[in-house]
């Protein structure tokens, strides 16, 4: 229903109705019904009621105007008319009376604004200010509150202490906000199963939204999951309602304590032997695969040298029992080990519908006696790994090492000696005392040798049932000498002569420093080598051939003497090729000997060999016309004929050859 019907006279208002044309009383009455806006005169309020039930169209106010009302015509415009929804308000142009067509839901639309002209009828333009009236739709209780989900599942561990869960619930009510119609109260009106007691408590900081609660504690073996219907009432007239529906799936947690399969157990291992030597079974009620069940075993007695480990296997959830560390006995023992088991879990505990706190009981624990039966035990080293200290290029017969040896089990004076390591054959081995004596020199640069390091190994085996066999490993340390010369890395070298005018020269020495570089260059040869070529630099890891002029190309030899840091020289010679290349280091080719004939010669060649035919085919005919005589010739009468060879380059070498074969100046061209 419509609240109130406002009868409104509106009169023209210039410049914010500063000039008026009625009366007195018609000014009183303009006066108590107008709001001054921002731009334009706005008329009081007009309250509707949401969703009126009709019958349709109904009135919603009129309008007036002190004008000849057969002279103007009303027009309305704005939300509901000229804007969406369209079609909701209208207005007749001749009486003023405004209607609206159907039924406004207020969380739809819940405001509206409206402008007002008056117009002459019969030019359509407007005779008074634009005025403006406003609709507020007045809310009605005709929401009930709504859950977002309708039902709400939550997983909750068995072990969880009374008090809230972790399962929120929220509501909300489309009405208008802070009033009975929106305001709603959420409560438990329904569970199954009946205990524990769940209850609404409001989530800290907030009224709007709820976590469920109870008291008392869950039983897994018992119930599984829980149903719990919560109910959300509005406070409007008439109370409105919805419920959601919450269900509780509870997860197993450790309430049952594992136990072994035996109060007892035994089992065997040979002495000094590491292997896995039991498995031990447990029973659990909780839920398989699960840390509810999952066994932790511990070894609360008997392993106090940390000579066993039990581990859990994750497949089979036994204890692995497992000797780490080998112990040496004279004669077959009994060793007995306690163990325990509990589960990864804590045990929990629901008794009578309450928890049990503060008590935790003992675990399961099993005996389990080992035998450890004695072995004969191998020869041991007083050390297994030995350093030795010699340099290089020692004399042969030098006594390397000469072990020391114990064996618990056998005479020590019954073992014997092996060599099993001697990768280049330097030493020898006496089989009774295990003596180490070298038998050749040893060289630091050989292959063999691996960061100045030579390694032996000795065994030492005695007269057991089985023999047994101990092993020694014998650095033997290497101490530098300089006995190795600097040489080259590479003695051919390609100098570009049309990209640069040097070459790089890389020694290399195989003793360690401080008998290797930094090195010192010097030229070889003669002295008008210096004059073509330098060194630079002089002292270093590498240096640079430098050409100290133009060359022509051709191939070089240079002498080189090379000094490591300690003054051992040796000498070489760097071949060098210098010529024109195309690429890096690679000399251009011999370029193809060849030729092309154009349109013109091959003409004058085809009209020569034409020619040379005619010729021959006129000699043919005349010689058949005439007899042909024979001209003899008389090589004799024109003297002696002397055939000289001249395709000889250059002249003799002014160096006498060696071994039959002539020698190339050094540092001069081939």
């Amino acid at each position: 229903m419509m609240r109130s019907t406002f009868f409104l006279i509106l009169l023209a208002v210039v410049d914010g109705a500063a000039s008026i044309k009625n009366d007195t009383s018609n000014r009183e009455k303009r006066d108590a019904v107008l709001i001054r806006s921002k731009r334009r005169w706005v008329l009081s309020t007009i309250d509707l009621e949401e969703n009126m039930p009709g019958p349709y169209p109904s009135i919603v106010t009129q309008m007036y105007n002190d004008k000849k009302q057969e002279n103007v015509k009303f027009r309305i415009r704005g939300q509901g008319v000229t804007e969406k929804p369209f079609g909701l308000f209208s207005i007749d142009e001749n009486s003023g009376i405004v209607h609206v067509h159907r039924p406004i839901d207020r969380e739809e639309y819940h405001f509206f604004h409206l402008d007002f002209d008056v117009l002459d009828k019969k030019t359509d333009d407007l005779v008074d200010k634009t005025l403006a009236f406003d609709v507020e739709i007045k809310d009605k209780n005709d929401n009930r509150p709504e859950f977002p989900l309708s039902t709400i599942r939550v997983s909750v561990p068995e072990n969880t202490p009374e008090g809230v869960l972790q399962a929120t619930l929220q509501a909300h009510d489309n009405d208008l906000k802070d009033t009975p119609n929106s305001e709603f109260t959420m409560s438990v009106v329904k569970q199954n199963p009946a205990s524990p007691k769940f209850t609404i408590r409001d989530m800290p900081g907030t009224t709007r939204v709820k976590q469920l609660a109870f008291t008392g504690c869950f039983d897994y073996d018992k119930e599984k999951q829980y149903t719990v219907l919560v109910d959300a009432k509005d406070h409007g007239e008439p109370t409105m309602s919805s419920t959601a529906t919450v269900i509780l799936d509870i997860t197993d947690y450790n309430t049952h304590p594992p136990e072994f399969s035996s109060a007892t157990y035994n089992t065997e291992v040979m002495e000094m032997e590491l292997k896995e030597i039991l498995r031990i079974g447990i029973t659990d009620k909780d839920t398989p695969n699960t840390p509810a069940s999952r066994a932790v075993f511990s070894i609360l007695k008997g392993n106090e040298e940390l000579n066993y480990k039990i581990e859990t296997d994750p497949k089979t959830n036994e204890g692995v029992l497992t000797v780490i560390k080998g112990k040496n006995f004279e004669k077959t023992e009994i060793t007995e080990l306690e163990i325990a088991v509990e589960n990864e879990q804590k045990l929990f505990q629901c008794v009578d519908g309450k928890p049990v706190i503060g008590t935790r009981p003992k675990p399961n624990t099993a005996k389990v006696a080992v035998k450890v039966t004695d072995v004969n035990d191998p020869p041991v080293f007083k050390n297994q790994v030995e350093k030795v200290y010699r340099n290089e290029n020692g004399p042969k017969g030098d006594v390397l090492f000469v072990p020391q040896v114990q064996d618990e089990d056998s005479d020590i004076n019954k073992l014997r000696y092996e060599l099993v390591e001697d990768p280049a054959k330097w030493v020898s081995l006496d089989r009774k005392t295990g003596k180490i004596t070298t038998v050749e020199t040893m060289d630091r640069e050989s292959p063999f040798v691996k960061n100045g390091i030579y390694t032996l190994v000795v065994h030492s085996i005695d007269d057991g049932k089985p023999p047994a066999t101990g092993t020694c490993t014998v650095l033997v340390y290497l101490g530098d000498l300089n006995d190795n010369a600097p040489y080259l890395i590479s003695k051919n070298m390609v100098m570009c002569g049309n990209k640069v005018d040097r070459v790089d020269v890389t020694p290399r020495d195989l003793d360690s420093p401080p008998f290797a570089n930094p090195f010192s260059f010097f030229l070889g040869g003669e002295e008008k080598l210096k004059s073509l070529w330098k060194l630079d630099p002089t002292t270093g890891t590498n240096t640079s051939l430098i050409s100290l002029t133009s060359l022509p190309y051709g191939n070089y030899s240079i002498p080189l003497k090379i000094q490591d840091q300690q003054g051992l020289q040796s000498e070489d010679v760097l071949q060098v090729v210098v010529c024109e290349c195309t690429r890096i280091n690679t000399c251009r080719g011999r370029l193809p000997f060849s030729s092309r004939l154009g349109p013109a010669a091959i003409g004058l060649l085809f009209a020569g060999l034409l020619l040379m035919a005619f010729l021959l085919f006129c000699f043919y005919c005349d010689c058949k016309s005439m007899s042909c005589q024979h001209i003899p010739l008389n090589l004799q009468d024109e003297g002696i004929q002397t055939l000289s060879k001249y395709n000889e380059e250059g002249g003799r070498s002014i160096y006498k050859p060696e071994s039959g074969f002539a020698q190339m100046p050094v540092g001069r061209k081939a």
